[in-house]
């Protein structure tokens, strides 16, 4: 099944980017971004398996994830440039590294190959706890989550996935699943291959994701990379410091 997924731009000379979005995440929440990208090649943003409207499977590990991206690069004609943030950067690091024929350049944004302590069960236990029927518009929800989630980023980002609709509230996010999930979704897969190809890692100066004891390992499944810091900005630095992000990626796609 293919993932669902949002066309900017045309078909050119270039590659067509494909944009793999992290945990929580979805593919509107990069229109910005792909929306400048696009302007000399097709960009493609997509969602990942049980996030914004794709569809929901009970498994949720980087193998699977890899292979979901490794269809859409099929479709849209590999081989392709790839980036991923967070989660959809491990995704995409996986596929780089069992089928490196697919991917062209590949850009991962703010995770290196590892497994990470960051906890998000507290997150997903307030949004399964919400209860939906009482919830009248995003403002409210952000509202009743508060005294949860105290961090008004954090929740302005998680409310964005909240579809209020007459029939009935839903996440878009398939949450008891990414609870079961969460300690695949922290590790990454022990995995032999090697990507050869241009690589680029850019990470955020204010994020602890990524620090230079990971470039050992980095560089051992991918010798071509280039390293780029975003000094002003922390995990998600797309959003922290956008102009800098765009003339980055486009730099190396380019």
């Amino acid at each position: 099944m293919l993932l669902n997924y949002q066309i900017f731009g045309e078909k050119s000379d270039h590659p067509t980017l494909i944009i793999a979005h992290g945990l929580f995440g979805s593919s509107r929440n990069w229109r910005a971004i792909a929306r400048q990208l696009s302007r000399d090649r097709q960009v493609v943003t997509v969602d990942m398996r049980n996030h914004g409207e794709s569809f929901h499977n009970e498994v949720h590990d980087y193998p699977s994830m890899a292979e979901d991206l490794a269809s859409v690069t099929r479709h849209f004609g590999a081989p392709c440039d790839l980036l991923g943030h967070s989660m959809g950067g491990k995704a995409a690091m996986f596929l780089a590294c069992i089928e490196p024929s697919l991917i062209n350049r590949l850009l991962v944004i703010d995770i290196a190959p590892v497994r990470y302590d960051h906890s998000h069960l507290e997150n997903i236990n307030a949004l399964l706890a919400l209860e939906l029927d009482r919830i009248t518009s995003r403002s409210t929800a952000d509202e009743a989550l508060k005294a949860s989630i105290p961090d008004d980023v954090v929740r302005a980002f998680l409310v964005q996935s909240l579809v209020i609709e007459e029939g009935g509230n839903r996440w878009m996010l398939n949450l008891p699943v990414l609870k079961t999930a969460h300690d695949d979704v922290l590790g990454f897969p022990e995995v032999e291959g090697q990507f050869t190809g241009s690589a680029l890692f850019l990470s955020g100066g204010q994020s602890d994701y990524v620090t230079s004891s990971h470039n050992g390992l980095i560089l051992q499944h991918f010798p071509s990379t280039e390293f780029e810091i975003i000094a002003k900005a922390g995990h998600w630095v797309q959003a922290e410091a956008p102009r800098e992000f765009i003339e980055a990626v486009s730099a190396f796609i380019k």
